[in-house]
């Protein structure tokens, strides 16, 4: 069958349920013209077609990009670089069990992922998303004419659809016209390479995830429109308990995402745009959705001890308890200001609590990282420097903003985001003003308040700013920004709001005025944007490249046809990762850093390119049950990053040993009383031929990077 056909209908089926519900939800209020009729019908057309060019556009750019179709199945593995692969393997695990019973039950109790522990993969990792594509797989009848990982990728590639559609129903919704949702698919294809990047990271869990999130932003932004039904109210609210446990069942980050949600959720409800009502139940959501999860991922203390679950759980109690006993007399009538604080401290002192009850430290790295990243912390810490030196975890660039102005993203972006926030100002200060009033307009009640903002652009604005701070100050969190900011962009162009504003400054607003400038001004910005950009696009897809790593190629080949099976591998996370997929032998340590003891093997590992005598090298490896060990030149002598950020500078920091290199060092930093074990290993010495015998070299992999542990 026609790749392209199997990938239309894996979009079809992808959204075929959302388009039910949502039609549903958008259809029934009202009376419907046929000419609505058509306008809606016209909406969905152009909603789907955008989705489905944006899934065959980085199906395409993946495919040029490697020839995917024309490469060995090796070398299809090896394209899923770093931690992808390590997820598709399990992929590729559930596929070749000789049954769905026996793989679920190898993935409970793996021991082949790191060397002498067995453990739960289903609890501690994000892979449900293999699980059940593994077992789409078997059932379905379609291994005559669809090989797996093209279903796996196609998978992916759908779920872009459906994360464009999720945009673009979001853009309507806000501004009430599908223009908008036009606009927004166009942005968020023509400014890609900061929207997406799932045509080279394919496996990576916010690729599955972000589009779950962004269906979620459309039911919450739903779910806040004003004079909803209430059967409109209870399918809105399903579609979001299970968008919102979707996406926190396929990342691993859910719940720092949740959190800033929930921060959001707290300011609308202390801005009294939101009923109380309201507030309950996205709570109820967040909370029920992690729960979920928390039962699928059996019973991870993580989620349990999570910042995001303490915050909501503080929340509740205060606004449903305190609030009728205590803080309903003094509190919430005397001051508003000693009600957040103390609201702050419960959460606090809740999250505290549970963390050390449960005894946590896996998430101890990512708050070691954000107390390192504002100076807070120590700067010497592996884990979070690791984190540090990361280009990905870095500010974001300033090169961002100028691709988003050429493709116009920026301007209206912008204007709408600076006039929104003045008049959430104003509404704050009026709210301020009128707090103490008497007779004072009910909360959730917009329409009564002489500076009005509605609940759900009030929303939507908040997520642009919260996660636009993220985004700056995290560059890997721009994905989840830069989405929002096309469909944010396109209410602002296409909302009567704004418009209304700007037409009533210069006393000509008038409906006819209107409705031309909110269609002529969206249509002559995609008329610009097609003409200027479709060129480029054509040549994009049109420039054809081919995978070539023959060395890696050769090492995989020869692990697999010269090493046991069973044999125990140490070496870098991301190449241990493809080593797994390609070759199904067992790992030392992996890319997967969520957990405190593997993240203190990754770094005891990683001793092979420190100052270590071959006996510490060769004590630690035994330790860790290797037989084997792979060292890479490129990690060696390293030049990506700078001084002080290189692995060896990392490690020799973290050793308290003077780095390498010209430049300062600190003064209580000593010199090491062993050479670098990567670069002495390979001359030979007695020290070292005595502990590690060469096995395998090639041009990339150099003589001494790959070694066996003789056995003494």
């Amino acid at each position: 069958m026609d790749a392209g056909c199997v990938l239309v209908k894996e979009v079809r089926a992808e959204f075929r349920y959302m388009n039910i519900v949502l039609c549903y939800v958008i259809l029934s209020s009202g009376v419907w013209t046929w000419r609505t009729v058509l306008w809606v019908a016209i909406g969905w057309t152009v909603g789907i077609s955008l989705g489905m060019l944006s899934c065959i556009y980085v199906a395409t750019l993946h495919e040029n990009d490697l020839w995917f179709s024309n490469i060995k199945e090796v070398e299809r593995e090896i394209s899923f670089r770093t931690e992808c692969g390590l997820y598709y393997s399990y992929y590729k695990q559930m596929l070749r069990a000789p049954s769905i019973q026996q793989g679920l039950s190898e993935l409970i109790n793996d021991n082949a992922t790191e060397s002498k522990r067995t453990i739960n993969l289903l609890r501690r990792m994000n892979i449900y998303q293999e699980v059940f594509l593994g077992v789409l797989y078997r059932i379905l009848p379609i291994q005559a004419y669809l090989e797996p990982v093209y279903f796996y990728i196609y998978t992916v590639f759908s779920l872009q659809a459906v994360y464009v559609i999720a945009l673009f129903i979001t853009s309507w919704l806000l501004s009430g016209s599908w223009l908008a949702g036009a606009l927004t698919g166009v942005w968020y294809i023509l400014n890609r390479v900061d929207t997406t990047r799932v045509e080279f990271t394919i496996s990576l869990r916010e690729n599955w995830s972000l589009p779950f999130f962004a269906l979620q932003i459309a039911a919450i932004t739903c779910y806040l429109r004003p004079h909803l039904k209430p059967i409109q109210q209870k399918v809105v609210l399903w579609l979001m308990f299970l968008a919102t446990l979707c996406f926190c069942l396929t990342w691993q980050f859910n719940q720092f995402i949740l959190l800033v949600q929930a921060l959001i959720i707290f300011t609308l409800d202390c801005l009294d745009l939101i009923s109380t009502e309201q507030v309950t139940c996205l709570y109820l959501v967040q909370v029920s959705s992690l729960l979920s999860v928390w039962l699928l991922q059996f019973c991870n203390s993580m989620i349990l001890g999570s910042l995001a679950l303490s915050f909501i759980v503080a929340a509740l109690f205060v606004k449903n308890v305190f609030f009728f006993f205590f803080l309903n007399v003094w509190l919430f009538h005397v001051d508003s200001d000693m009600h957040n604080l103390t609201f702050y401290l419960f959460s606090l002192c809740v999250f505290m609590y549970v963390q050390q009850a449960l005894q946590l430290r896996s998430d101890e790295h990512i708050f070691k990282f954000i107390k390192s990243k504002f100076g807070l912390g120590p700067t010497r810490d592996f884990d979070a420097s690791l984190y540090l030196c990361e280009e990905a975890f870095g500010l974001l660039p300033l090169d961002t903003f100028d691709r988003l102005a050429g493709t116009l993203l920026a301007y209206p972006y912008l204007v709408t985001l600076i006039v929104l926030l003045v008049m959430l100002a104003l509404l704050t200060l009026a709210n301020l003003c009128d707090s103490s009033a008497v007779g004072r307009p009910p909360k959730g009640r917009f329409e009564e308040r002489p500076i009005c903002m509605r609940a759900d652009v009030a929303y939507n604005l908040l997520h642009t700013v919260f996660f636009g701070l993220l985004a700056l100050s995290t560059m890997r969190m721009k994905y989840l920004w830069t989405g929002h900011m096309c469909a944010f962009a396109a209410y602002g162009v296409c909302g009567k709001e704004l418009w209304s504003l700007c037409l009533n400054t210069i006393h000509c607003n008038t409906k006819t005025k209107l409705r031309l400038i909110r269609y002529t001004v969206p249509l002559a910005i995609l008329g610009f944007l097609c003409c200027k950009f479709w060129p480029k696009l054509m040549t994009e897809v049109s420039e054809l490249r081919e995978f070539y790593d023959p060395d890696t190629v050769e090492l995989m080949t020869w692990i697999s046809s010269k090493t046991p099976k069973k044999a125990v591998f140490a070496g870098s996370m991301q190449l241990l990762a493809g080593i797994k997929l390609c070759t199904g032998r067992v790992l030392t340590n992996h890319p997967h850093y969520e957990d405190r003891a593997l993240r203190e093997r990754t770094r005891q590992v990683y001793q092979i390119y420190a100052r270590q005598s071959p006996e510490e090298v060769h004590r630690i490896l035994r330790a860790a049950g290797a037989d084997f060990v792979v060292m890479e030149d490129s990690v060696c002598y390293e030049r990506r990053h700078g001084r002080g950020c290189r692995l060896r500078d990392l490690l020799d920091l973290a050793n308290g040993h003077i780095m390498d290199g010209p430049g300062d060092n600190d003064p209580d930093l000593v010199h090491a009383s062993h050479p670098r074990f990567c670069e002495s290993v390979k001359t030979g010495g007695p020290a070292y031929t005595a502990l590690f015998s060469r096995v395998f070299q090639n041009k990339t992999f150099h003589a001494g990077n790959h070694v066996r542990l003789t056995r003494r």
